[in-house]
């Protein structure tokens, strides 16, 4: 994929029940739908759906509303546990501020990585946060510690090489409407 991706820590194990909401939720919010395995889906959707406006004639540049994403499960039993594994290797500062060692993730991939894209990643993973619960985990760019860290929904931010943020769908929702703003490819 070649867009911003952020990541959705959860403290255990999808049920089969929320699984079913999170497929029901993919399905719903897209106008093409592939699943393509136990909670992985390859999608388009539109930012309407979302909560954004369409593009206009004027600011789009040939930019669809419709925008591409692989969402997926990942963790013991689902996924790639290699990659899951490898992702959460020493995330310690992390664990530190969520209070819990994730067993699974989801992570949600932009497949274009213009201004649209950025912001339709954000909404799509609040949407998932919604029906799964979970943290958002985003890293942050140079100078935008000053700016996500007084918005509500932070749980927390790492001080790391690559710093980090972690927070709720509200926080996510909140940064979006921010000026300027961009997640980290």
């Amino acid at each position: 994929m070649a867009g911003p991706t952020l990541v959705i820590e959860l403290a255990e194990p999808i049920s089969s029940a929320v699984l079913t909401e999170f497929s029901a939720l993919m399905r719903g919010l897209s106008t093409r739908f592939e699943q393509q395995g136990h909670g992985s889906f390859d999608v388009n959707v539109p930012v309407e759906r979302l909560g954004m406006e369409a593009p206009t004639a004027l600011d789009a540049q040939d930019v669809d509303s419709q925008r591409p994403f692989l969402v997926y499960l990942m963790g013991p039993g689902v996924g790639d546990e290699s990659i899951f594994e490898a992702e959460h290797a020493d995330e310690s500062e992390v664990e530190a501020v969520l209070g819990f060692k994730p067993t699974h993730a989801v992570n949600v991939s932009a497949g274009c990585n213009r201004g649209i894209d950025h912001a339709a990643t954000a909404l799509l993973t609040a949407a998932v946060i919604d029906v799964l619960g979970g943290v958002a985990k985003a890293e942050l760019l140079e100078g935008q510690e000053a700016v996500v860290s007084g918005l509500p929904g932070v749980l927390g931010l790492t001080d790391e090489e690559y710093p980090m943020v972690l927070g709720t769908a509200e926080f996510l929702r909140a940064w979006v409407d921010q000026p300027g703003f961009r997640l980290v490819k």
